[in-house]
């Protein structure tokens, strides 16, 4: 059997060894039933549905002829380094970091800083727009999660509302 589109057999392959990944760690957990569901049960029963998905998307490429079934290309750095410094930013600004003197900013500033950065992973940048995004998610953020929710997270930097 051949691959007949590289794309998806190795996203077939990423779900796959995903899904086995959380179905494998959830059985560290209290598992329980259908009927009184321990910690382990949505895990567990995510990872196995990711996994079958997985299968189904590796089986597929294999044997349905697609367009665009050219190998796949090289990394994309780029993206990939603006994305992952984006999440850690955000992490980094919404609880501080202690051990090097960084104090928390709290959520609105998190937000601008994820969205602006991980903008920049995009080829076209206005830095307008993504001022513009910011407000928006920052807004519905703290709709959804402090008004609404009444999560205890830090919404600005101490200095500010200390």
């Amino acid at each position: 059997m051949r691959i007949k589109s590289q794309a998806d057999f190795y996203s077939g392959v990423m779900f796959t060894a995903t899904g086995a990944a959380f179905a494998v760690g959830a059985t560290s957990y209290n598992i329980g039933d259908g009927a009184r569901m321990g910690p382990g049960y949505f895990p567990l029963m995510l990872g196995i549905l990711l996994a079958l998905l997985g299968a189904a998307v590796m089986f597929q490429s294999m044997v349905v002829e697609t367009i665009d079934g050219d190998p796949i290309g090289k990394w994309a750095w780029k993206p990939l380094f603006f994305v992952i410094a984006a999440n850690l930013a955000f992490g980094v600004l919404l609880g501080g970091l202690p051990s090097i003197g960084v104090p928390a900013m709290g959520m609105i500033i998190a937000i601008y800083a994820l969205t602006i950065i991980s903008s920049l992973a995009g080829e076209h940048f206005k830095l307008r727009d993504v001022l513009i995004l910011s407000t928006i998610l920052a807004a519905g953020s703290y709709v959804a999660f402090i008004w609404a929710l009444k999560l205890q997270i830090q919404v600005w930097p101490t200095f500010i509302s200390g």
